[in-house]
């Protein structure tokens, strides 16, 4: 036998919870050592929040249920256990307990079954439970069992009476029925292999009732009897312990209402606490049924007992049975036989011009048919299901008869579901833009144009659609020719163009220009530097003084004399007469530095000066 050890919490200040909680249902299944166990929840900091122990007086297997309001969360429950074997009552010939916490709604937040030592530890919690909108005052047809919080959904108050139009009583300004009070209904419990329940409990809940059902082991079937108080809509809430899900998953339940409908049925396994409301259908109302027959009290066949005339009063003799003929010649006033229904009534069509017209019927049945020409083939298009005389037929011609199609049969009469819809598109199979799904032009075709399609190019063509790798890149640049800085490679002027200014750039001459940037050399004005003196009013850059002074130095070196004066005479064109020349006469043909390098004439340096008999002479020529 388990030795039973007294478990005791620790005496402590239990912590304050908010104003605003969250209803918390904490359900405890014993196993049979009830004193053992014993529970606690803790906030975050280790406060103890509540507890629940001393369950020694609780029956064996029982379900203690604890409803308690706490703070949101994060919280921790644990349970303890004296033994230090949990609630793992099979290791010692009984049956294993089980613990769960069910907050807002009854949502299981968290559960567990019987080994677990001494103690073991859960965190949990919740955030404020949402609230549950809706009427909450059951004078109203919107009446709503599961709010907690009223929506000011209340608009339509209930008015009891018969709300079947078809009754005697019908109340047209009902809008709620007026229900039979202290109807009994039936819960009956069952286990399919038949053990039972093994100590479990059913617990219904109706309205602020509760019924508890404690289920013997042998008894794995039995009914129980729940009056309903009242015609009020009251919900019906169930409860199953855990007990029946961990041993019994073979159990089940059902409800039914005195005439024999299933209200709810709860079929095994069991997967978890089980908690259910139900709205039960009643058992019926207070509409009465209505009566037929005859309420007049002058006629034959008067009965006190009719709420509602049928027509059926008669008061006077003659034919009254329909199958003579008699009966309808009288004028339907007779209301009982008096002998003289005499001719059988024969009932048909008495006009001769109709299609069915009865040589026997003696009675007009108001079944005449006209004759109605048509088809009277089946299989053809314009069958007629109403003619009765044949008429010309139309053979069935399948196609596309929707007008608003691309392959519309104007021929057809019988459409064979192959209708294609227009697709409208460029149709030549040449063009860039072809879909081949389109089977309609719309005159959309582009034929393909080549070209440069990269935007970023120089000659990026917009209208082009086929891409002909001709691509030229940007290359910016002076693009003006006559510019100092003109760019043959570019295409692309960028506005750098800087314009020539043509001058003589010489520092060292008589005409130097310090705005220009193109030399012109030609310009440039020179001292000859010859002993004539500066005043002498040629300058080097003549040409045909230059000439003179290559082709005889005399006129440099020694004096400018009237020889000197016809040769230059002769370079301009003044002078016909012949040249006097003092030397044999040579020309000038390059000037070099001492190195032979080409070069201008300088002032101021010893440059090479070369002749066309190949002579050469070094000269300095100063300012």
């Amino acid at each position: 036998m388990k030795k039973l050890l007294l478990l005791l919490l620790p005496f402590i200040t239990l912590a304050q919870g908010p104003p605003n909680c969250v209803p918390t249902t904490i359900v405890i299944n014993l196993d049979q050592y009830q004193s053992e166990t014993a529970w606690g929840i803790y906030d975050t900091t280790g406060a103890l929040l509540t507890f629940g122990q001393g369950y020694g007086s609780q029956p064996t297997y029982a379900s203690v249920i604890e409803q308690r309001c706490l703070p949101e969360g994060p919280l921790v429950f644990e349970i303890y256990d004296s033994y230090g074997d949990g609630l793992n009552g099979a290791l010692w010939g009984g049956l294993d307990g089980s613990y769960y916490v069910i907050q807002c709604n009854d949502t299981l937040v968290l559960g567990d079954n019987a080994a677990f030592g001494f103690d073991t530890a859960h965190a949990f919690g919740s955030d404020a439970c949402p609230p549950v909108l809706g009427c909450m005052d059951p004078a109203y047809v919107e009446f709503n069992h599961l709010a907690d919080t009223d929506d000011g959904s209340c608009t339509t108050l209930k008015v009891y009476g018969c709300i079947d139009s078809t009754m005697y009583n019908y109340d047209p300004l009902a809008n709620t029925m007026a229900l039979i009070p202290n109807c009994d209904y039936v819960l009956t419990l069952y286990d399919l292999i038949g053990d039972g329940w093994v100590g479990s409990y059913l617990e219904v809940t109706q309205d602020t009732s509760v019924y508890q059902f404690w289920i013997d082991t042998a008894a794995y079937t039995q009914d129980f009897i729940i009056n309903l108080k009242s015609p009020q809509p009251v919900a019906f809430k169930f409860h199953v312990t855990a007990q029946a899900q961990l041993t019994t998953p073979h159990c089940g339940f059902k409800l039914t209402n005195p005439l024999g409908n299933t209200i709810i049925e709860v079929l095994p396994p069991f997967v978890q606490p089980m908690f259910n409301y139900v709205t039960p259908t009643y058992c019926g109302n207070l509409c009465v049924e209505k009566i037929f027959g005859c309420m007049d009290p002058l006629a034959v066949n008067y009965t006190d007992t009719v709420n509602t005339d049928d027509g059926s009063c008669y008061y006077a003799p003659g034919c009254n049975n329909s199958s003579y003929l008699e009966y309808y010649t009288q004028g339907f006033t007779a209301d009982f036989n008096d002998g003289s229904c005499l001719t059988e009534a024969v009932w048909g069509c008495t006009d001769s011009t109709a299609f069915n017209f009865d040589t026997l019927a003696n009675i007009d049945n108001g079944g005449c048919v006209p004759v109605i020409l048509g088809c009277m083939e089946s299989l053809a298009f314009n069958f007629d299901p109403l003619a009765n005389t044949p008429d010309t037929c139309i053979p069935l011609i399948y196609g596309c008869t929707d007008p608003t199609m691309f392959n519309f049969d104007v021929d057809a009469n019988t459409d064979d579901g192959g209708c294609e819809p227009y697709v409208f598109g460029c149709t030549d199979s040449i063009m860039f833009n072809y879909n081949p799904l389109a089977n309609s032009d719309n005159n959309s075709c582009i034929p393909f144009i080549s070209g440069c399609t990269d935007p970023s190019m120089l000659n990026y063509n917009p209208q082009a659609n086929t891409e002909d790798f001709s691509c030229i890149a940007y290359v910016y640049g002076c693009m003006d020719s006559l510019a100092l800085n003109y760019d043959s490679l570019a295409n692309t002027d960028n506005g750098s163009c800087i314009e020539v200014v043509m001058g003589c750039m010489d520092p060292n001459a008589y005409n130097y220009e310090s705005t220009a940037n193109v030399n012109d050399s030609i310009s440039c004005l020179y001292d000859a530097g010859c002993i004539t003196g500066s005043g002498n009013p040629y300058w080097l850059n003549d040409i045909c003084y230059a000439w003179v002074l290559s082709v005889d130095d005399y006129c440099c070196e020694n004096e400018w004399d009237t020889i000197c004066q016809s040769t230059y005479d002769y370079c301009i064109g003044t002078w016909s007469g012949p040249v006097q020349n003092r030397y044999e006469q040579k020309k000038l043909v390059a000037v070099t530095d001492l190195l032979g390098r080409p070069t201008k004439i300088i002032k101021n340096k010893v440059l090479l000066y070369i002749y066309s008999d190949g002579t050469v002479k070094r000269k300095l020529i100063t300012k």
